[in-house]
């Protein structure tokens, strides 16, 4: 199943749908037990996958082209994210090639939707894009063997891991310079891992206003799913929910002669193979951004 959460359209509720074709089904309109974030359907385990089952056939159906989907996980329990993951992009930064995986967080206060603006900050000008296919657990678990990683992966999206790079490159946690709001557009639903015969054989590609940035595979991440399942679940409980963005291959605006950073007015897409596709506006940060 592609599973996401959107709206049939603007300033109605969020809906809990089933991608089928160019049509949304909305499960949890005729499901009312059904959560509309596929985090916490995720959350339920496999009596929650099987009622989304269950309710296809009775739900009422809406044009995907005229709703608005959002983020299929509103606020993901944590956002691991990994550094220097493709050969092509660690040369491109020049580094060394980890021994380990590199973890960073994203902080889920950064999630935004699949055609959602992004924000160029106030704060900076160094706004950059990362394209990258990333898996989400679909049960609790700890020290889980790479023979038995993929029992815990529930499915599969695309992420937009947005860098500010002076913040990033500031301090030796790339925390600041990762969970600005806006800058980890999601989805642009959860496509579940029953649907993808091999997560390590999909094409991989970024543009900016149309000129191809990006264009890899993900047969060429350095440490793949199983292996960073293994590394993390060793250290920390993973949840229903986690996101786990897998890196960025080559072709980094940081890291083209003249450097190309985006600016208002750009749009950003980035497409995987199987997953969809997200397609975001680039803006300049709002001045009316509230105080909480």
């Amino acid at each position: 199943m592609k599973l996401a959460s959107f709206r049939p359209a603007a300033g109605e509720p969020t809906l809990l749908g089933v991608v089928d074709g160019d049509e949304l089904i909305g499960v949890s309109q005729s499901e009312s037990n059904l959560p509309s974030d596929v985090g916490a359907l995720l959350a339920g385990g496999k009596p929650a996958l099987e009622a989304v089952k269950n309710a296809i056939s009775s739900a009422p159906r809406f044009a995907l082209r005229d709703a608005e989907l959002l983020s299929p996980i509103a606020r993901p329990p944590k956002i691991l994210a990994v550094g220097l993951n493709y050969k092509d992009h660690i040369a491109e930064a020049g580094l060394d090639t980890p021994s380990v995986p590199m973890i960073f967080n994203k902080q889920s206060t950064s999630v935004t939707g699949p055609h959602a603006p992004i924000h160029r900050p106030r704060a900076s000008d160094k706004l950059d894009y990362e394209g990258e296919f990333a898996f989400v657990i679909g049960q609790r678990c700890r020290h889980v063997p790479r023979e038995r990683a993929a029992e815990v992966i529930a499915g599969y999206c695309v992420v937009n891991d947005v860098s500010v790079r002076d913040w990033q490159m500031r301090s030796p946690t790339f925390t600041m310079g990762k969970s600005w709001d806006t800058h980890c557009p999601l989805g642009p639903w959860i496509t579940t891992a029953d649907e993808i015969e091999d997560p390590h054989a999909l094409q991989l590609r970024t543009t900016v206003n149309g000129e191809l940035r990006q264009n890899s595979n993900t047969r060429h991440l350095l440490f793949d799913c199983y292996a960073l399942v293994e590394h993390l679940s060793t250290a920390f409980t993973l949840e229903p929910g986690d996101v786990i963005p897998t890196g960025t291959p080559g072709g980094i605006g940081a890291a083209m002669k003249p450097r190309q950073y985006l600016k208002a007015g750009d749009r950003v897409r980035v497409e995987i193979e199987g997953l969809g596709v997200l397609d975001n506006p680039v803006i300049e940060e709002p001045e009316n951004t509230p105080l909480y």
